[in-house]
């Protein structure tokens, strides 16, 4: 495990890269699914403001498996660009990332960048700081409940920082939180759903139910339960029914994946 007060050095350089000189142009990225990228007008635009939030609370690991399937979607043509979550300290102490898995959904540990902050004033500076910064391939910015600073002029920040560098901000919005007033271009609910266990019983791909809540000049409204395919970074139709076992295991689970929790002592935590 990696800790530092200070700015650790792959974070340095990103955020000391390039910085944008004008507005990016919008760019669609597929999901995968026809009926979902055709809702969508072509896929999920990067560089505008996703939100997504839990159906209920034993959904959260669905959320936060989505938070990360978003991120890379959006990064399948540039693999190698970091991946930057932010979230508090009190979160990590409580539920810290699982490392191996987010490993099972395709995350690559090399590119991923996590920043541990002391509260949401930090976590929401720090991310609108990133967002400027060209070099990042997608922003997870995570917040409990409804925090009183999360409000429509927050938003409005992300997306105009986000618009100008082309850097997507996905706000993984869990424990207790409610949809808000706020300039995302959408909003998504996640449920876990059953999925089909593969051959000698091991566990199957990761099923979700998800709800496009809202889509800003676009049609919503719509619920699709769909499949994980990590080889692919894509989404796809879930396998035909069968013996089914949900995601969650049946319970609240606050982080990603089935494995033991790590407490981030994974090679790649960072606290800034």
């Amino acid at each position: 495990m990696l800790e530092s007060s200070r700015l650790h050095p792959a974070l340095e350089r990103v955020l000391t890269g390039a910085m944008p000189q004008g507005a990016a142009p919008a760019v669609r990225h597929a999901l995968g699914l026809e009926e979902i990228d055709r809702t969508l007008g072509g896929g999920l635009v990067q560089g505008r403001l996703h939100e997504v939030f839990a159906q209920d609370g034993p959904d959260e690991a669905g959320a936060t498996a989505f938070a990360m399937m978003l991120a890379l979607c959006l990064t399948r043509t540039a693999c190698a660009a970091p991946l930057l979550w932010l979230r508090e300290e009190r979160t990590q102490r409580k539920a810290a990332l699982n490392g191996p898995g987010l490993v099972d959904l395709g995350c690559d540990p090399a590119r991923l960048i996590l920043g541990v902050l002391p509260d949401v004033r930090a976590v929401l500076r720090a991310g609108a700081d990133a967002l400027r910064c060209a070099a990042l391939g997608a922003v997870i910015l995570e917040l409990d409940g409804n925090p009183p600073l999360l409000d429509l002029t927050a938003s409005r920040r992300f997306a105009l920082a986000a618009e100008e560098s082309g850097v997507t901000p996905l706000l993984l919005r869990l424990r207790g939180a409610r949809p808000s007033p706020s300039a995302a271009q959408t909003r998504w609910q996640v449920a876990c759903a059953p999925s089909v266990p593969l051959e000698a019983g091991a566990p199957g791909h990761p099923a979700l139910t998800l709800s496009l809540l809202r889509q800003r000049g676009g049609p919503a409204g719509f619920d699709w339960t769909v499949e994980w395919n990590r080889d692919a970074a894509c989404f796809r139709q879930p396998a035909l029914p069968g013996a089914q076992l949900p995601l969650s295991g049946g319970g609240p689970v606050p982080y990603v994946g089935t494995g033991r929790e790590t407490g981030g002592d994974d090679g790649w935590r960072i606290a800034v």
